[in-house]
């Protein structure tokens, strides 16, 4: 296979067409998430904790993905949260959440996504996998609202273009967060907490990496940081605030696991700083594992 031209994947498609396919597939599952959602939730399992919760939605809302993908690309790969990898001979991958953010949609909080994600081959990729992200959606299935980015296109929201806030003062940044499904995990990153929330305007806890990646990218929050999250919870939403004007890495965390740091560019070193001042890494000094 020959070097793909900037802006296309191995197989010759555009990182624009990837983005509007993603977009498309993503809405049609949160279609039915939001259809299941109004017949009633069933809890069918957990994972990490008896609080880390798997519905049949989920698995639903993942089989959709992975079936209409297979129609409409069958050779790329699929990587999803509820069902093993699936391998591709196109150079593409698809990274898939089927719902970001469960616990909110059992309760009925409208703060629940879906994440879709193409990659491409990249040894240099932020993430270290060798896979790195081209274009993704989120959608926010309670409101329909869809957020979407390709490399080097832009992100935009409902097809208008976003931006991050910019030059905000750390004393002036409202940050996003989450916590582990781990009691002694939590305790650890409340203290953090305890460190950070003095020097910031405030602390939210939403619920959904996907969307709280989103929030930074359009400027209704000023940075994200949660220890913990999978690939497919944050796929699509760091390219998003990538293009949207917003850095990201991947440190070491207090708990053991990457913690995952997302801010405008402008500022974005004072962020980091205040972070790891306040105890959210295991090492102040120790090197990234993934950038903008």
């Amino acid at each position: 296979m020959s070097a793909p031209r900037p802006g296309t994947a191995p197989d010759g498609t555009s990182y624009a067409a990837l983005r509007d396919l993603a977009s498309g597939v993503a809405q049609q599952a949160a279609g039915l998430v939001r259809r299941e959602r109004e017949a009633g939730v069933e809890v069918t399992s957990t994972k990490s904790s008896p609080i880390d919760i798997v519905t049949a939605t989920d698995r639903a809302s993942e089989a959709l993905v992975r079936s209409l993908l297979g129609r409409l690309r069958p050779d790329d790969g699929v990587v999803g949260e509820e069902d093993d990898p699936r391998d591709g001979s196109s150079g593409v991958r698809w990274v898939v959440d089927p719902i970001d953010g469960t616990v909110n949609f059992l309760y009925g909080i409208p703060q629940y996504a879906v994440s879709l994600a193409a990659q491409v081959p990249d040894p240099d990729s932020p993430l270290g996998d060798g896979w790195r992200t081209v274009a993704g959606a989120v959608v926010n299935v309670a409101t329909g609202e869809v957020v979407e980015a390709s490399e080097g296109g832009g992100a935009r929201r409902g097809g208008v273009p976003l931006q991050v806030r910019r030059d905000v003062p750390l004393a002036q940044r409202l940050v996003l967060t989450g916590f582990s499904y781990d009691a002694e995990q939590r305790r650890t990153q409340a203290q953090a907490l305890v460190g950070l929330l003095p020097q910031v305007r405030d602390v939210r806890r939403m619920g959904s990496a996907a969307l709280d990646l989103c929030s930074v990218a359009a400027g209704h929050a000023d940075a994200y940081l949660e220890e913990g999250t999978r690939l497919w919870d944050h796929a699509a939403g760091v390219l998003v605030a990538s293009e949207a004007g917003a850095r990201w890495e991947l440190l070491p965390g207090v708990g053991g696991r990457a913690l995952l740091l997302c801010a405008p560019a402008a500022g974005y070193d004072e962020m980091r700083d205040a972070v790891v001042a306040a105890g959210f890494t295991a090492d102040p000094a120790a090197d990234t594992t993934a950038a903008e």
